[in-house]
């Protein structure tokens, strides 16, 4: 069972596996994809904090530097890697490198995504197929390229990174919803698989709540206002943290945030109110008050600049961020659901006892009057 709060700080009892990675030069070895800005360079880092080999792997050299020196400065190794993640071939290359650098991958994370805001009959094919290369086989891509040789260790870990959208879509981002999805029906796909074969690599998936990274600045959009992630917002660090706890447990998913949460169970009671939910508060909670026109974004070329890895939400994002395996959110729901059921079906039987009982009562009282009359 995995329930807990974590709000960025370094787990009690870390410091002991920190300083066996860090005195040791054949330490555990983590490929991050996305890596250059945002969560995904928020995980590398925590990794680094950790004394991991960390790999970084983004389209953005100058950012991809940058993010090398943080994971460094937290005490960790860095390997950067240039490559496109919608391109298979760069990220079999890529695998390759990592595993002639360093001997082996035990983790990799696939976190790179794309977006593309607008309602559906304001996107192009072109778009949507970008989003899909990117968000749904770029995961398709580094998925089987770690495979290919932590078959040869029998073991491993990879980790897809999700969102509450792989359950729960919502307007204005179908391409980025549908590659979600499509993400965890791969995903659950080859679980199954690995499971038929009696395989020892673990696989895992992440489901994420709004987080502040600057995605939301340069992500081509159709809307006439600038963007933001549906509040309430999360702090990318504490999220990281508990993406890198998943990796290292592997639970069969893990689900991050109160709004992840509440909006999967939800979805799974009630579809019907959240579709009517999402078309009032989904569509204006992506927008803020600020004028924006379309741009291009960052959908096929990657933007200039090192934006790091925050946003610009920080004065309304939360660092406290609950987490929860969805074995254990699913228990809870049944349990709650048969504790519902249990006692509607106690208050019937009760309500039927009574029922039969009154005539039962009275029955002597009724003879009782008839020998009276007689």
């Amino acid at each position: 069972m995995l329930l807990e709060n974590l709000d960025g700080r370094r787990r009690a009892g870390s410091g002991g596996r920190e300083a066996a990675g860090r005195s040791t030069p054949s330490g555990p070895v983590v490929v991050v994809t996305g890596a250059s800005a945002g969560i995904g360079r928020a995980v590398a880092v925590a990794f680094g904090r950790e004394g991991w080999r960390v790999a970084l792997i983004a389209r953005g050299r100058e950012r991809l530097a940058s993010a090398a020196r943080d994971v460094e400065q937290a005490g960790g190794q860095a390997l950067v890697i240039a490559a496109d993640v919608a391109e298979a071939n760069a990220l079999e290359a890529a695998a390759v490198q990592v595993v002639s650098t360093w001997g082996r991958i035990d983790i990799w994370i696939n976190n790179a995504m794309a977006s593309v805001f607008g309602p559906v009959t304001d996107l192009s094919p072109d778009e949507i197929r970008r989003v899909t290369e990117v968000t749904y086989l770029g995961q398709v891509h580094g998925t089987l390229a770690a495979l290919r040789h932590m078959r040869e260790r029998d073991r491993g870990t990879i980790v897809q990174i999700g969102s509450a959208l792989s359950y729960r879509s919502i307007p204005l981002q179908s391409a980025y919803c549908a590659a979600k999805f499509a993400v965890r029906g791969f995903t659950d796909s080859l679980r199954s698989e690995l499971r038929h074969e009696g395989s020892r690599i673990r696989l895992t998936m992440v489901q994420l709540p709004a987080v502040d990274t600057p995605q939301f600045d340069w992500a081509r959009s159709h809307l006439p206002r600038r963007l933001q992630p549906v509040p309430p917002i999360h702090e990318p660090e504490p999220v990281a943290e508990a993406i890198m706890r998943a990796a290292l447990d592997a639970p069969r998913e893990m689900w991050i945030g109160g709004p992840t949460i509440q909006a999967i169970l939800g979805n799974m009671v009630a579809p019907g109110l959240l579709d009517r939910m999402m078309a009032r508060r989904a569509w204006e909670g992506q927008m803020t008050n600020g004028p924006a026109g379309t741009r291009e974004g960052n959908l096929f070329d990657a933007p200039p600049g090192d934006p790091g890895i925050r946003g610009r939400f920080g004065a309304r994002s939360r660092r406290h961020v609950p987490a929860v395996s969805g074995a254990t959110a699913r228990g809870i729901l049944a349990a709650v659901a048969f504790g519902c059921a249990a006692g509607a079906l106690a208050a019937a039987w009760r309500l039927g006892a009574q029922r039969t009982a009154v005539p039962a009562r009275r029955l002597p009282e009724r003879e009782r009057a008839a020998r009276m009359i007689g």
